[in-house]
């Protein structure tokens, strides 16, 4: 037997450390990988967050060009009189426009406000500081306001200096609520 043959035949397979190898790169893939991914109730908030944001700047761009007085209200404030701040302990009502012309056609729902029987799941909203709607024209220029968007213990800020249109902002990037 020549000895190329010798040689490859005592390599039979693959050692235990080389497995070992293996097998941690993988868990470390996998462990970077399980990181990377996001948060579903982050990405859940910041949709909705977003979305709100666009819809509150659809509608101070209507009220503007219509020449309208426009606010945006939760359903749970307008149904309880005398309330100006909805109960956060209670599944967020849908919202709407008043002051805008029927038919147009802004959304007056959220895209996935939660589950009644799982409470960790409910979209909260709160007006800053207590109100009962957000006004958005027709003058150009608004007064301050904050909305925040809680789901379970994460929160989402969208605010505006009255000049600027309303994004969400970190806690240490929102203005003080007026006085």
């Amino acid at each position: 037997m020549t000895r190329r043959h010798r040689a490859r035949g005592t390599q039979g397979g693959f050692t235990l450390l080389e497995l070992l190898i293996v097998v941690a790169i993988i868990a470390l893939a996998s462990s970077v990988v399980a990181l990377a991914l996001p948060d579903p109730s982050a990405t859940r908030l910041e949709r909705e967050a977003q979305r709100l944001a666009t819809l509150l700047e659809g509608g101070r761009a209507q009220a503007r060009a219509l020449g309208l007085p426009v606010h945006w209200t939760l359903g749970a404030a307008a149904q309880r009189p005398g309330a100006d701040v909805p109960d956060p302990q209670t599944a967020p009502d849908d919202f709407h426009f008043d002051g805008l012309p029927a038919g147009n056609d802004l959304p007056t729902r959220w895209l996935d406000a939660g589950s009644a029987s799982d409470p960790a799941s409910l979209l909260q909203v709160e007006l800053l500081p207590p109100r009962r709607s957000v006004q958005l024209g027709p003058e150009p220029v608004i007064p301050a306001q904050r909305i925040v968007l809680r789901l379970g213990d994460r929160r989402a800020t969208l605010a505006t200096d009255g000049l600027g249109p309303f994004s969400i902002q970190n806690d240490g990037d929102a203005p003080p609520a007026p006085r």
